[in-house]
């Protein structure tokens, strides 16, 4: 068995494999520091290491490649590989063949780590045990219960997983019982050659359904309502604009629930403490999540009320002189950050750009214009940025993100809010999302 990344889920993918006494060669385009110890703990376990060089050879001798989400689906030695009928799967497609739980799998644009993890915190407010992972945090192999351990799955109830386009693109068999699509937006066309393939991999979370199994969809999205006309699963709906059938709508402040013939008012928007009606449609999702695992509605709202703010999503990081610091690092697509401009009512200055992923910026133009006082640039988008809102409001730009908070900072005034909401992937300057939202706490938080 060969697995194609040294990265957490390649690591995790082979830790899976060899526990099932299977020979494994671990590969690896790129030379890091950080893999010279991985080389030398996986070769005392019995495990091949290739890092970098001409990694084709490796090929003769695989019956099976399991590839990192992070290397793109067309690579040359994918394609050699699938020209010599060698089977080539994810991570999550090579957990998915072991577990013997529910799997609950969200995907969309945006808004799929706020969902998995308040689903997460319903089903343990109503004393599940759950596995809460995937493209969030812990690999889904992780939660494949060792040989050794008598227990089986760990004791888990279900499994909850963030699944990317990504991932979705080189699943065989994996299958939710509960799919979860958020909505779809312009992104990843760095990555996907067209929007329409972007589309499709997100189609593939319901591939593998039966009648058996539930779609949670939101009908507000046109997108999302026409990749679902297919699907074979049970629809449960969310919406803010219409009555559904079965599942969650909102008349003015008030949430509904239709289920099984029967109609009853959940809660109210005001309970939900997340900025931004995004959130409250993530919140719909999870909850109807919930609701189709057997949750009470008290359990629900208990967990709601005591979700506490996610990290870099729209993060209150500090007020400083009247001015208040958001965090929203997360932000990584256009479509994000207009709905982090959208959650605000004071003043707006903005900080955005990293590398670009092929996003439309000029959507951001009315937004703008509406409520930003100011706007400083960072990053490699920086020439694409200017050049689609230029005309719009003057720009700032920044050579570092300490150097753009500063920049912020001249611009803003007391009762004023620094938005740092990207629109971009972080991998031009940090090496994820998460670094470079820790260095912009870091930055503000030293603010004199």
């Amino acid at each position: 068995m060969t697995v194609f990344g040294m990265g957490r889920s390649g690591q995790a993918a082979t830790d899976l494999l060899l526990d099932r006494g299977s020979n494994v060669t671990l590969i690896e385009e790129h030379h890091r520091p950080e893999y010279e110890g991985l080389r030398e703990a996986y070769e005392q376990r019995g495990v091949r290491i290739c890092i970098g060089g001409n990694l084709e050879p490796v090929l003769n001798q695989s019956e099976l490649l399991v590839v990192s989400p992070g290397v793109p689906h067309d690579h040359h030695f994918l394609q050699q590989a699938r020209q010599k009928n060698i089977p080539v799967i994810g991570e999550i497609e090579l957990a998915a063949r072991f577990l013997q739980v529910p799997v609950i799998a969200i995907t969309g644009t945006n808004g799929k780590s706020t969902t998995v993890r308040l689903i997460g915190a319903i089903l343990q407010e109503s004393g599940k045990h759950v596995f809460v992972g995937g493209n969030l945090g812990l690999p889904l192999c992780e939660a494949v219960p060792k040989l050794a351990e008598s227990s089986p799955a760990q004791g888990y109830d279900y499994i909850v997983a963030e699944v990317s386009s990504f991932q979705l693109e080189t699943i065989q068999q994996f299958k939710p019982w509960i799919s979860v699509l958020l909505n779809v937006t312009p992104d990843h066309l760095d990555r996907h050659s067209t929007q329409e393939e972007y589309q499709l991999a997100k189609q593939r979370i319901f591939e593998n359904q039966t009648e058996q199994d539930w779609m949670v969809i939101n009908v507000d999205d046109p997108i999302v309502r026409a990749l679902t006309l297919n699907a074979k699963a049970r629809a449960y709906e969310f919406s803010f604009c219409q009555e559904v059938i079965q599942g969650m709508y909102s008349k003015g402040n008030v949430i509904h629930v239709r289920q099984d013939g029967r109609e009853d008012i959940l809660f109210d928007r005001d309970d939900i403490a997340m900025r931004g009606q995004h959130n409250v449609a993530n919140a719909m999702a999870a909850i109807s999540v919930g609701l189709l695992c057997g949750c009470s509605k008290e359990d629900i709202v208990g967990a709601l009320q005591h979700v506490p703010v996610f990290e870099h999503a729209l993060e209150p990081v500090r007020t400083w002189q009247g001015i208040t610091f958001i965090n929203d690092s997360k932000g990584t697509n256009v479509d994000a950050t207009l709905k982090a401009l959208q959650s605000f009512e004071d003043p707006v200055v903005l900080i955005l750009g990293g590398k670009d992923k092929g996003g439309d910026f000029t959507r951001l133009s009315e937004s703008i214009h509406q409520g930003v006082k100011g706007l400083v640039v960072i990053g490699e988008a920086t020439l694409r940025i200017l050049d689609a809102l230029g005309g719009n409001i003057s720009i700032n730009c920044a050579i570092s993100l300490e150097d753009a908070v500063s920049q912020a900072v001249s611009l803003a005034s007391s009762g004023d809010v620094v938005l740092f909401s990207p629109a971009c992937a972080s991998f031009d300057m940090f090496q994820n999302y998460h670094q470079r939202g820790l260095e912009f706490k870091r930055v503000v938080q030293e603010l004199q």
